[in-house]
């Protein structure tokens, strides 16, 4: 027997009106008013018969510094698509920005529809940030992201490993002294990455130079700006560096080039992502492959999951990568 509104009043002290106004997503409910009511309607099973009709893939920007309009969220997104359509399911792609006026109205919009499902772009959002998802009435995963409230489903990138090994690739080329290029914008990503960095080279005993640890802004421009403005203190280099991504690892490559420093015979590389400028850059850049599609489509499948299981324990789904050789590291 479905829960009445009456019950959701006497639950939650709301007229019935205004209960009926919220669960209809009518204006003139209180935003706080609403998701309490949401969240004692949910807890009460109001919303136990809805069945997942579509699924809304929210790309959610911060600065938009980590999440823009590159290769990899497209590859991304292609593979939520295809992996929908066999399921059955209709895919909407809504675009937020933390920064828009509407944002607080358009999210908690999204999270009320209980018939939808929810793949949340969560790459630049910290912890805090996450915690308006708990409200969500239909099935959710976040994508590209983890909250340590240990929560929410989530797939993502194996950051951590995958840059152990490929500090350890560069170790296996004869590099020692080996630097990192790192983002000044932080997110949980390149939290990870750096921590498998430092992990590698404390297992080979290798000693970490922080006058070797450069931040720079995750741009093309930011990144090449910031490189030569710490070029300009002529510092001692490394003879390689890894970088947080590829378009970091790109804006320094420039810099280094245009600062008189020969690549790979001098410096070596590796960046993140495997972007198609990696093949055509000068030298090609090694880096590691993210199997982007394959995200987007496990993020699907765990949605699917969840939805006919809502008694499911939270996951955390790691996808392994794959690295990359190209021109841009020199065994020394």
């Amino acid at each position: 027997m479905k829960v009445s509104i009456k019950k959701i009043s006497e639950v939650t002290g709301f007229s019935p009106a205004t209960i009926s106004n919220a669960l209809n997503n009518k204006k003139g409910v209180n935003k706080d008013t609403a998701e309490t009511i949401f969240k004692a309607a949910k807890k009460l099973g109001y919303f136990v018969d809805n069945k997942m009709t579509h699924i809304k893939f929210v790309s959610i920007k911060k600065h938009g510094k980590v999440v823009s309009d590159t290769p990899f969220f497209h590859n991304l997104i292609e593979g939520v698509e295809k992996e929908s359509r066999i399921a059955g399911l209709d895919t909407i792609i809504c675009n937020l920005n933390t920064d828009d006026s509407d944002y607080d109205e358009r999210l908690s919009e999204i999270l009320s529809d209980s018939s939808c499902g929810i793949l949340a772009l969560a790459t630049e959002l910290n912890n805090q940030e996450m915690e308006r998802f708990k409200s969500a009435l239909g099935p959710l995963v976040i994508i590209d992201n983890w909250s340590d409230s240990m929560k929410f489903n989530s797939v993502m990138i194996s950051n951590a490993d995958s840059m152990y090994n490929a500090t350890m690739v560069l170790s296996a080329n004869g590099h020692k002294n080996i630097g990192y290029l790192k983002s000044s914008t932080t997110i949980k990503n390149f939290y990870y990455r750096f921590h498998g960095y430092q992990r590698a080279m404390q297992d080979m005993e290798l000693s970490i130079d922080p006058a070797h640890t450069v931040r720079l802004e995750p741009t093309m421009d930011g990144s090449y700006r910031d490189m030569m403005e710490y070029l300009k203190s002529s510092p001692s280099l490394p003879s390689a560096y890894l970088a947080d991504n590829d378009i970091i690892a790109f804006g320094a490559m420039k810099a280094l080039k245009e600062n008189g420093c020969r690549l790979p015979e001098e410096i070596s590389i590796i960046g993140f992502d495997d972007l198609p400028f990696c093949e055509i850059s000068s030298p090609t850049l090694s880096t590691i492959r993210v199997p982007k599609q394959e995200l987007g489509r496990t993020a699907v499948r765990r949605l699917v999951e969840i939805a006919s299981d809502k008694q499911s324990i939270p996951l955390k789904i790691q996808v392994s990568t794959e690295y990359i050789a190209r021109e841009s590291v020199r065994k020394i």
